[in-house]
């Protein structure tokens, strides 16, 4: 039986308090969920078999623990549902009423080709640096005095779950325009939150007010990929422009 009690509600608020985003959101965006493993039963009994593609603001009050999503739509495994329209409507309706937003939903067919992307911009990783410090550290972010306007990634982001205290694994893309920001610095600040415990959103939010307050760029995007845990991947777009909904959600080689 489909139960959308099962949907674990965490008020963002709790998190930006922390880093504090306490009025006014210094960002628009929103939060991209991959679920690869859906499942429900035709009129016949017969199992099939889909993934969903999750999108919502990031100015909806509410996120959801992943873990309580994977319960929700094992919920459906069992469930007779008449065709894949009903499914997604059922699915944006329960996910909207629990976050307070609109939530896009878009049921997908596993025979569709799947293309890996990769993040544009250059890549930070092979930077020789030395890295000692895993608790996030904003001081090694500094800048030079001369303005650029570039766009830069890195795959070595991992931070731990406040749930469930397993690592999450993720790849951060950060396009800017302002003054040029130090690249071996970025990196190693990227490296200190090794350690965290934060949410994926959370990290990304973390970053894009850091570089943001820290470097004071013109403009500011920050892009974070994490690879799936449990059959879904979590993807955070935040950025000083209006790109709500202007994002191509391809998947890494990782994910």
């Amino acid at each position: 039986m489909i139960d959308a009690n099962l949907l674990l509600l965490i008020a963002r608020k709790i998190n930006r308090d922390k880093i504090g985003i306490t009025t006014d959101l210094p960002f628009h965006g929103a939060d991209i969920w991959n679920h690869y493993e859906i499942s429900w039963l035709n009129d016949k009994g017969k199992p099939l078999a889909a993934m969903a593609e999750i999108i919502y603001p990031c100015d909806s009050p509410n996120l959801i623990e992943s873990k309580s999503m994977k319960l929700y739509f094992n919920s459906f495994n069992n469930t007779k549902i008449t065709d894949v329209l009903t499914l997604q409507e059922i699915i944006q309706t329960d996910l909207s009423n629990r976050v307070g937003a609109n939530v896009s939903v878009t049921i997908k067919n596993l025979t569709d080709e799947m293309i890996y992307a990769a993040l544009q911009g250059e890549c930070l990783d092979n930077l020789d640096i030395t890295c000692s410090v895993y608790a996030r550290d904003k001081s090694f972010l500094k800048t030079h005095n001369v303005v650029v306007e570039e766009v830069v990634y890195s795959n070595l982001l991992k931070s731990n779950c406040p749930v469930t205290g397993q690592p999450d694994w993720g790849s951060v893309q950060i396009a800017y325009k302002g003054r040029k920001i130090n690249h071996e610095g970025l990196l190693r600040y990227i490296v200190s939150y090794r350690d965290c415990t934060d949410f994926g959103e959370q990290c990304v939010e973390r970053i894009f007010i850091d570089i943001l307050t820290t470097c004071q760029p013109d403009e500011l995007t920050v892009y974070g990929r994490y690879t799936r845990r449990g059959g879904i991947d979590i993807n955070s777009l935040r950025a000083t422009k209006n790109v709500k909904y202007q994002i191509e959600n391809k998947r890494l080689c990782r994910q």
